[in-house]
Formats: structure tokens, C-alpha cells, sequence
């Protein structure tokens, strides 16, 4: 059982599985676990209440738990923090259970037999909309808000155009990248541009004169990369 304290550096968010059937118990952390989140599996109420505190995102119960319920726990778990967010899992297929899963505070149930598959999405359809991202990125000194397709530098937005702006995340994206000039057409312009390949010089030189502290390198020859 792995078990990660506190912050996680690369910001993955953390799911207790709480599942007393081993198997089942395994293979939604490894399908979780390859979707790239730290997965904590506690197979009785007890050891997943000795966890209650410890930094969490997501829980998964299973709503048999030994001599307890998944209904006992999410009492625990809403009473230090209501808006954490719970999945029920189930074999009693019973419209009560799901009721009763959801008012006391549930944001989805799942029914076994189910497919790993379907569980990730929930999970991330759940983590998505409680977590909303933030899509600021930092690159030399400017703000980049992904959502929005602004960039700011000191609090104050700089005007790009489309490309200008699709031309930088391409870069931002693919940091230390070296693209030829038809590879950034490709991605940037797509298949709806017929012309010369001057165009990604001239958007460039207007993005740098736009972002003078941008790295973004002129490699002769070949293309630019972003140092």
C-alpha cells in the first residue's frame, strides 16, 4: 500500500480508494494510477479513518465496509470538509442506495460490476469540474492565461492576435522544441493556408516585438525553439 504525505510537487491530485474486495481495490488504483494520479487503497473503515486528515482530492467507497458503511465514512469525511468530493461503488444495484448515497452528499455512484475505464472518467469528469485548473503559465516573466488566450505582463494584458497567440503555446507547450518553418505552419495555420512560409517569420517578429523578453530562438536555417 503506498501511502504520499502532504504537498505533491507536480500538483497530481489524490484519490483514496476505500474497497474491502482486494482485487477490485488493486485494479481501480492501477487504472487510476496510469491516468497519473497518487492512489491511497484502504481495504476496512478503520484504516481509512486513521487517514481522515491526511491531504486527499478524491474519495472512492465502497459502501459495504466490514462491520461499517461507505455512509459512515462520508458522514467523517463531509464533516471536515463538505466539499470534498465522493464516489460511491456499490453491488446493490438498489435506487435506495443510490438515493441515500446521494443525499448525504455523494457526487456520483457507480455500480458494480463496472469497467475500470468508466470509473477514470467519472473521476476526471469529477476532478475537472471541482477542481477547476488554473491555466496560468509563467514564461520569462509573462502571465499566460490558457483559458482565456491572454497574456500579461505585470497585470497588464497585451494584446495578440489569434496566431500570435496560437504561434506561443506552441512553443510554451513544447518548450526547448526546435520546429521547421513548415512544421509550425502545419500545426499553427493548419490546412487552411496556402502561401509562402515568410507568414511564420512575419507572426514571429510581431509576437517578439510584443514580448520582448520571450526566448524564443532563431535557429538559421532550420526554425526556432523556445530556450
Amino acid at each position: 500500500m503506498s501511502f504520499h504525505m502532504g504537498y505533491n510537487g507536480n500538483m497530481k491530485k489524490i484519490i483514496n480508494v476505500v474497497e474491502d474486495e482486494k482485487d477490485l481495490n488493486e485494479l481501480v488504483k492501477r487504472y487510476l494510477e496510469k491516468e497519473g494520479y497518487v492512489v491511497n487503497s484502504y481495504l476496512t473503515f478503520d484504516e481509512a479513518y486513521a487517514h481522515m486528515d491526511d491531504e486527499v482530492d478524491l474519495w472512492i467507497l465502497d459502501i459495504m465496509l466490514d462491520d461499517k458503511s461507505g455512509f459512515d465514512l462520508i458522514e467523517e469525511i463531509k464533516n471536515r470538509n463538505a466539499d470534498m468530493p465522493v464516489i460511491f461503488m456499490s453491488a446493490r444495484d438498489k435506487e435506495f442506495d443510490r438515493i441515500i448515497g446521494l443525499e448525504k452528499g455523494s457526487d456520483d455512484y457507480i455500480t458494480k460490476p463496472f469497467s475500470p475505464k468508466e470509473m477514470v472518467l467519472r473521476v476526471n469528469n469529477i476532478i475537472k469540474r471541482v477542481y477547476k485548473e488554473d491555466t496560468k503559465i509563467e514564461v520569462d516573466g509573462y502571465e499566460i492565461d490558457e483559458n482565456k488566450r491572454i497574456v500579461f505582463e505585470n497585470g497588464k494584458p497585451i494584446d495578440l492576435t489569434t496566431k500570435e497567440f496560437d504561434l506561443l503555446m506552441l512553443f510554451v507547450k513544447n518548450k526547448g522544441t526546435a520546429f521547421l518553418r513548415e512544421q509550425i505552419l502545419e500545426k499553427v495555420w493548419e490546412d487552411n493556408y496556402f502561401g509562402s512560409d515568410r507568414v511564420v517569420d512575419d507572426t514571429m517578429r510581431r509576437l517578439r516585438k510584443k514580448l520582448p523578453n520571450i526566448n524564443i530562438q532563431t535557429i538559421y536555417g532550420f526554425g526556432y525553439r523556445l530556450g
